[in-house]
């Protein structure tokens, strides 16, 4: 093991796993709050699903006549 420190330095490695590390875990949160089911945030959102044979609402349909 003490060969592999002697290739590469400890200070710059650790450095780089730690900014490696840290947006690893930025990208997996983010990730998360964008889906409906993992949101701690704003919770989960109720689904508004259109229906295809929905009536138009009233002032849609007096301006199409």
């Amino acid at each position: 093991m003490w060969r592999i420190w002697r290739l590469f330095d400890p200070l710059r490695t650790m450095v780089a796993q730690g900014i490696f590390l840290f947006g690893l875990a930025a990208m997996i949160h983010l990730i998360l709050l964008s889906t409906n089911k993992f949101n701690w945030m704003d919770g989960p959102k109720k689904a508004t699903v259109a229906s295809v044979n929905a009536p138009l609402p009233t002032a849609v349909a007096a301006i199409s006549k």
